[in-house]
């Protein structure tokens, strides 16, 4: 659900009457186990679950029933490493990312996946986990000092829908998500940046605001009116001040803005690195259109080239800024894609749901490039050596964050839970990704 202009600012200042009345969510937690070696994450979310074997693991002897028309690999700038034919420009920045190509959780539906690989933790046991995101805006956010103007937790574009992000955490950790399109002249952030409205009409519904509030007039002297101007502050500061500019992608050179791609896509991975690079500490871009169940290699020639573009480009600009060595860049999707092409009607050469084995990329904030961890069987269907499962990933990226993994949260309802979980939960560990930290 996008989050409207008047939704925004009640939300910073319900948010901010939250901290003067009480911490109501009565959280402890652990100390960081070392010191962090990244600040902050952009997540690449490939929404709908991308083929591992037309990405980063393809099997270019396996077949056409495997293969179909993308039988041919791309050799990449590491000795050893090829990856699939569509990614040419990320072929020549694979120094600097590491491929997971034996991640795993056989679970084949969207929602379960979703939740498995963004939270870490498995399903059913009656408890719901916040994701990733939502954990670093806790532990990395205004509770850790964080005073960006900018929420510590942002989504380009839309939530993503499947699960609730901030799970028992609650509303207060949740993504502001930005709407809008940063692929449009003008990247109209909803709640920041309004069609049609001017900055000169935005004063003057400040200027009312304040002729309207007669509470602030008669309790001058309450802290918690104090507490709640600050917010009202803030909010103008990002709609009419310097938090609105993070946004502005006009104020970057038309040069950069083309080898990023003129689209959702490309420019969502542009205003992601100005994110970063302002301090916010987790940035997801949820990049749709994977759910290839029909047309998937006609899909793959559209969609494809424009993530190879947009992500090969990110990676570049935050190693040319000195940011990659502060940011995890994190690619997976909830699942992979079938590896044997489904011919038949009504699919008609299409890839459907794959739990059982698929691949995911991480590179920066301390992981190490140019590194491929586990392997896939020969046709793509199974885990070969070094499984991974979506626990020992987020943990380790936990790490690097300076988060403990074996944290814990205080449920509402008064139980202490860890951030990853262990055998002792019924789960299988793969352990974490020491061999590229």
């Amino acid at each position: 659900m996008s989050v409207s202009r008047r939704g925004f600012l009640r939300g910073g200042l319900a948010s901010a009457a939250g901290l003067v009345l009480a911490d109501h969510l009565g959280i402890p937690a652990q100390a960081a186990v070392r010191p962090a070696k990244a600040k902050s994450v952009i997540q690449i979310w490939m929404w709908g679950g991308p083929s591992h074997l037309d990405t980063f693991d393809p099997k270019p002897d396996a077949g056409y029933d495997y293969c179909g028309p993308l039988s041919n690999t791309s050799s990449t700038n590491v000795d050893g490493i090829r990856i699939g034919e569509l990614l040419p420009e990320l072929a020549q920045q694979a120094d600097k990312y590491s491929i997971i190509r034996s991640m795993t959780h056989n679970v084949n539906a969207h929602e379960t996946a979703s939740y498995m690989t963004q939270t870490g933790r498995m399903s059913g046991d009656g408890v719901v986990y916040p994701c990733a995101g939502a954990v670093v805006s806790r532990f990395k956010g205004y509770d850790a000092g964080y005073e960006g103007l900018i929420p510590p937790y942002i989504v380009l574009t839309q939530p993503q829908g499947r699960f609730s992000e901030a799970g028992f955490l609650g509303s207060r950790f949740k993504p502001f998500a930005t709407g809008g399109d940063p692929g449009q002249q003008q990247f109209a952030v909803e709640g920041i940046v309004a069609p049609g409205m001017t900055d000169e009409r935005q004063r003057k519904r400040r200027y009312l605001l304040h002729r309207l509030n007669t509470l602030k007039h008669a309790m001058t002297d309450d802290p918690r009116i104090e507490e709640l101007n600050q917010a009202e502050k803030g909010a103008y500061d990002m709609i009419l001040g310097e938090g609105s500019k993070v946004f502005d992608l006009s104020q970057e050179e038309d040069e950069l803005r083309e080898r990023y791609g003129r689209n959702t896509f490309g420019q969502s991975c542009l205003a992601a690195r100005r994110l970063v690079e302002r301090g916010v500490p987790f940035v997801t871009i949820n990049y749709n259109g994977w759910d290839t169940h029909k047309q998937h290699f006609q899909t793959m020639r559209r969609k494809l080239p424009e993530m190879d573009r947009g992500m090969a480009t990110l990676l570049a600009d935050l190693s040319d800024r000195g940011l990659l060595d502060s940011t995890i860049v994190w690619w997976s999707g909830e699942f992979g894609r079938r590896p044997k092409v489904q011919w038949e009607p009504p699919w008609n050469g299409g890839r459907g749901h794959y739990g059982p084995v698929f691949s995911a990329v991480v590179a920066g904030g301390g992981f190490r490039g140019g590194q491929v961890v586990g392997a896939s069987d020969a046709k793509g269907e199974t885990v070969k050596e070094r499984p991974v499962y979506p626990w020992d990933l987020i943990g380790s990226m936990y790490e690097l964050l300076g988060i403990d993994p074996e944290a814990t949260l205080r449920h509402p309802q008064g139980q202490l839970v860890r951030l990853t979980p262990t055998a002792a939960d019924g789960v299988e560990i793969g352990g974490r990704l020491k061999e590229i930290m």
